[in-house]
């Protein structure tokens, strides 16, 4: 009697819930907070991240909704549809939210058990549920029936359908029949076979109990039983069903097929994302084939150099007509083998300022030009020296040889030194360093005083980034633009001439010029492409950095190597290194397509000019361009400006060691004067003591310990030209 009193309870319980649902919905029309599916799983904070074709550069399973991989109901393959169907809801096109036969029937089995049921719920109802989450009890359930009647009246029965296939929860924090199909079997939902559809129904009841990654011997009987539901129904034939036992459940767990980590970073920080924040999804400029071609090449690269100490590198790949980046890669030699966890992998070398050694010779170079210098202009090749605090540095070049009399074309194609730093005599660095910043070198903060004229030689630090930017620039007539990240960003670049286009075509014409490099590369260069390329390398001090950059009539590519560490590589250079690398990714960019030379403006006068300064007479020629208003100029040697007339060796403070293993009698200090002529007279002092005048700027001093002063008199055509400063030196 007892339990037949129960029983009667729960079933007054029961017929009351269910006066109070219809009185709540006929008295109060009750209303069920709800919001369009599509403004629901459109949440800016999960963006996802795609390439120009569409595929994911980003997975992110971390949110409440599946906001990145949903699709409409007509791509969702039908069988998929009814599987579902007949698994969740039998009567889903029939009922108004609530299958009351159903409800019924659990509610009958939960007062004979006495213990809360799952089962019964519609797929409105499991909907409802995801959309407003109750704390799980059997007066909850009645409140889902509630809310998901209210959901009818507001959507259709195929958006209801569309929004559970897309929301539906899996394991490993997947949501929807998309992400599900990709992290068991790595495929899109249309590939998968029967066995494998009916899986991913059977998977929602209970994602853990039957996680194939687990174990699939469960799974099996639940898929035969759906299958025969489904061929008693006719959605299936007997053939089908019978061929289910032949297939095995194969997993592939899905992997990004294109790795662009450091990239997506750049695109989630960048400004313009604010543009798109009501968006889920960003369509950017990159090229998925490209970005991985470029990564392996890096990679293949740098095993083939591991022995020589480098252990990373990075790649910008970029269509200077567009503007657009295609390629952005940052590797390491350890980072694929420890799933990026190895140190410096999560550093981004492409937006990390390195000094870059040489490139930056090419923005000096057109400087000099548009002051007034030209492709013609000689310049002197030979040993030099300048004070750097209270030393001497002696500047060279990479062969450390030198070539005398070179004309600018010579010294930008073979990247001399000495040549360079006239240049930046010329130019001044107050003139220079306002035309880097105008080129997009953000990274070169301090005045032109801290870099003097050490700039034309690398002592700033700057990015990849802002190296490929500066160099499209020069590719495109001179006019800089912003790199666009996504496809939206035209109408804010903020274009600037910051050459003429005569100028930066007869640069483009003196970088890709092989005869032009011929003295420090070689005739068989790697630099030498099959098409017309501008390239141009450097290597900053010790060997920490190598670069290669170049571009073609469409394409700009830069390339660093070196250590995130700063540790010097065992000896890799630009041309070395990355030049490699720079010219595969060219024949890659190029093997589809027309090719074309690098644009020579029209505006420039060809004129033949002498091909070896060296040679006074019956010198060979070769054909030059001018720029119009320097065309009828004579060629004629640099002239360099007259240097102050001072004691350029000892500097003022310079420490001096005396050895006591040589004799001192053959210890000697070489003094020297700058600013004078071979034929003028120098009379040096030292410590008050005057000694002969003597022709020339050099004086052989006998060392002496102790601390000493000298100054000089000098003179010219027997008067007295200069007296110098006192400099004050010691010897140890």
């Amino acid at each position: 009697m007892q339990r037949i009193g129960k029983i009667f309870k729960r079933f007054c319980q029961f017929l009351l819930v269910i006066f109070i649902l219809l009185l709540a919905k006929t008295i109060f029309d009750f209303k069920f907070p709800y919001q369009d599916f599509r403004s629901i799983t459109s949440d800016s904070n999960n963006l996802q991240i795609l390439d120009r074709d569409g595929k994911p550069l980003t997975f992110s399973y971390q949110n409440r909704w599946n906001s990145s991989d949903n699709i409409a109901l007509h791509q969702i393959p039908e069988i998929l549809q009814k599987a579902f169907l007949i698994s969740e809801d039998r009567r889903f096109f029939e009922h108004h939210g609530v299958d009351w036969l159903a409800r019924g029937s659990a509610a009958l089995q939960h007062v004979k058990r006495d213990n809360f049921s799952r089962g019964a719920s519609t797929i409105t109802e499991q909907v409802v549920r995801m959309l407003h989450p109750h704390r799980r009890s059997y007066w909850a359930k009645w409140i889902e029936g509630l809310e998901a009647i209210a959901l009818e009246t507001k959507a259709s029965k195929p958006d209801i359908l569309e929004f559970y296939l897309n929301q539906v929860p899996y394991t490993a924090n997947r949501r929807g029949v998309v992400q599900a199909a990709r992290f068991y079997f790595n495929r899109d939902i249309n590939t998968l076979n029967t066995k494998e559809i009916l899986a991913l129904v059977v998977l929602v009841r209970a994602p853990s109990k039957f996680d194939l990654y687990a174990g699939k011997v469960q799974i099996d009987d639940a898929v035969k039983r759906l299958s025969e539901a489904l061929l008693e129904r006719k959605l299936l034939d007997a053939e089908s069903v019978a061929n289910l036992e032949k297939y095995d459940l194969v997993l592939d767990p899905a992997k990004l097929s294109i790795e662009a980590m450091h990239f997506v970073d750049y695109v989630r920080r960048h400004p313009e994302n604010k543009l798109v924040r009501d968006q889920s999804k960003i369509v950017t400029t990159l090229q998925g084939n490209l970005q991985i071609f470029t990564k392996d090449l890096l990679e293949n690269r740098l095993k083939a150099l591991e022995s020589k100490n480098i252990k990373n590198a990075a790649a910008l790949v970029v269509n200077h007509k567009t503007h657009e980046i295609l390629a952005w890669v940052s590797v390491g030699i350890d980072c694929e083998k420890t799933a990026n966890e190895a140190r410096g992998c999560k550093i981004d070398m492409v937006t990390v300022p390195r000094q870059p050694g040489s490139t930056l010779k090419s923005f000096l170079y057109a400087a000099a030009l548009e002051k007034g210098w030209t492709a013609a202009t000689i310049i002197n090749d030979a040993p030099y020296s300048e004070k750097v605090g209270k030393g001497i540095h002696h500047f060279h070049n990479y062969s450390k040889g030198y070539y005398g009399k070179v004309s600018l074309r010579m010294a930008l194609g073979n990247s001399l030194n000495i040549p360079a730093l006239h240049a930046a005599a010329y130019v001044t660095p107050e003139k220079y360093l306002p035309i880097l910043q105008n080129l997009g070198f953000e990274s070169l903060r301090q005045s032109a005083d801290f870099y003097g004229d050490g700039l034309a030689l690398g002592n700033g630090e700057v990015t990849l980034f802002e190296m490929v930017q500066a160099y499209a620039a020069l590719a495109n007539q001179g006019e800089f633009a912003p790199l666009k990240i996504t496809f939206d960003q035209s109408e804010q670049l903020q274009k600037k001439q910051i050459y003429s286009a005569e100028v930066a075509s007869l640069i483009g014409n003196i970088l890709s010029d092989p005869w032009a490099r011929n003295l420090e590369f070689g005739r068989s260069s790697v630099l030498n492409l099959p098409t017309q390329t501008a390239v141009k390398t450097g290597t900053s001090t010790d060997y920490r950095d190598a670069w290669a950059v170049g571009y073609n009539h469409e394409y700009a590519v830069g390339i660093w190597m070196g250590n995130v560490d700063y540790v010097p590589t065992d000896g890799i250079t630009g041309s070395l290194g990355p030049s490699l690398a720079l010219r595969g990714i060219f024949n890659e960019l190029t093997k589809n397509s027309e090719t074309a030379p690098l644009f020579l403006s029209p505006k420039l006068i060809a004129k033949d000019v002498c091909a070896n300064p060296q040679e006074a007479t019956n010198c060979a020629t070769y054909t030059e361009y001018f720029l119009p208003e320097t065309a009828e100029r004579k060629v004629v040697e640099l002239k360099l400006p007259e240097k102050k007339i001072e004691i350029f060796r000892p500097t003022d403070g310079l420490e001096m060691a005396f050895d006591p293993r040589i004799p001192s009698e053959k210890q000697a200090f070489e003094m020297s004067l700058s600013g004078i002529l071979e034929s003028d007279e120098v009379e040096w002092q030292i410590d008050q003591e005057s000694k002969e005048r003597m022709l020339g700027s050099k004086f052989l001093w006998l060392i002496k310990k102790g601390k000493h002063r000298v100054k000089a008199t000098v003179w010219r055509d027997g008067k007295i030209l200069a007296k110098t400063e006192e400099r004050v030196f010691n010897v140890k």
